[in-house]
């Protein structure tokens, strides 16, 4: 089974996929109104793919249960992390890329796509896989159980091109936890594409503008 989802099909047939995860506390339907604005009209015929995240307790808003793809004990870097969450969301991604398999589309004509927590599992679900994707874009988010994914990465997704926007003034991931994560990716050879925008933990129209290029380059085939 795979997670439930909010689907939006550009044209019939897509041949390539988006899987977009949303943010803590929100659902697939978040991002789903972004798609005109994003998407060129020469591009090919595209498949969004918004799932929902499991719902959980998070430990950082009193134990509240949420949609989170994994708990979150505090928003420092020395607050634990939860490898076994980010590992199952991990899991759950693969199960939507192998549906994306079974409906024709190959792994090389899949972006995997996310804003804060839904950018860090798409960073390291991405970054794990096993074939060839065709990008990843991690918005206002961070490298999550960064040692864990730098030593269990895979070679195939090692050119894989990563579009990275973060907002200056974001109090919930704040920048440097985001140039850090970057900094890391770009010493083990990966290939960032990094914008900073002046707003909070958010998207902004330039942002997505800057998005909608980078994306018509990876679905120029």
């Amino acid at each position: 089974m795979t997670l439930p989802a909010v689907e939006f099909e550009t044209a019939a047939n897509p041949q390539h996929s988006i899987i977009w995860l949303h943010g803590l506390g929100a659902d697939g339907n978040d991002f789903a109104p972004i798609v005109p604005e994003l998407v060129d009209r020469a591009w090919p015929a595209l498949r969004f793919v918004f799932p929902h995240a499991p719902v959980r307790p998070v430990t950082i808003n009193n134990g509240m249960s949420m949609r989170a793809w994994y708990d979150i004990a505090g928003f420092d870097l020395q607050a634990r992390q939860d490898e076994a969450g980010v590992r199952a969301s991990v899991r759950e991604v693969e199960a939507l890329i192998a549906r994306e398999h079974e409906r024709g589309v190959p792994s090389e004509r899949i972006v995997l796509a996310g804003f804060s927590q839904g950018g860090a599992i798409a960073l390291a679900a991405g970054l794990c896989h096993v074939q060839a994707l065709a990008g990843i874009v991690a918005l206002s988010t961070y490298l999550p159980i960064a040692e864990v994914v730098a030593r269990e990465r895979h070679a195939a997704n090692a050119a894989t091109p990563i579009f990275w926007g973060h907002g200056s003034a974001d109090p919930v991931v704040v920048m440097q936890r985001g140039v850090d994560s970057r900094d890391l990716l770009q010493s083990l050879g990966y290939t960032v594409e990094w914008h900073t925008y002046p707003m909070a933990h958010a998207v902004c129209a330039e942002e997505i503008a800057d998005l909608r290029r980078w994306l018509g380059e990876r679905l120029a085939f």
